[in-house]
C-alpha cells in the first residue's frame, strides 16, 4: 500500500445516510501529489483500500480541501466499525491506466491474515 493513516468515521446524512473517512494532512498532501495520474475527472481518485482484513476498490472524493473516503456498507458491517470509531486505512492510488470512469469496482475481498 502507498499510504496508511488512522482516522475517525463519520456520518454524512444526504438521501440516504453515508459513511466516510476524512484523510489526515499526510495523506491528503500524498493523494494531491500523485492525483493528475490518477483521476478520471470531478476530483475523484480511484484507490485501492485494505480496513482490517477487507480490500476493496473506491473512489477519494475531494471535501474541504483534502479527500473523503467512503465506507462502503459491507464493508462497515464485515469490519463491524461504527460512527465515531477510529479506523485504520491502508490505501494505493490506482492510476487511471485504462480504468474507465463508470464501471464499478470488483466486489470485496477478505484477506485472510493471522490473527
Amino acid at each position: 500500500m502507498d499510504t496508511s493513516f488512522r482516522a475517525q468515521v463519520f456520518e454524512w446524512r444526504g438521501p440516504a445516510p453515508f459513511y466516510w473517512v476524512l484523510l489526515p494532512v499526510h495523506a491528503a498532501d500524498y493523494v494531491r501529489a500523485q492525483a493528475a495520474k490518477a483521476t478520471y475527472g470531478w476530483g475523484a481518485i480511484p484507490v485501492l483500500v485494505r480496513i482490517g482484513a477487507t480490500e476493496w476498490e473506491t473512489s477519494l472524493l475531494p471535501h474541504s480541501g483534502a479527500y473523503a473516503l467512503p465506507l462502503r456498507k459491507d464493508v462497515r458491517i464485515k469490519e463491524e466499525i461504527g460512527d465515531g470509531e477510529t479506523v485504520a486505512v491502508a490505501l494505493t492510488m490506482a492510476p487511471r491506466e485504462g480504468r474507465t470512469a463508470s464501471g464499478p469496482g470488483p466486489a470485496v475481498q477478505v484477506i485472510e491474515e493471522d490473527r
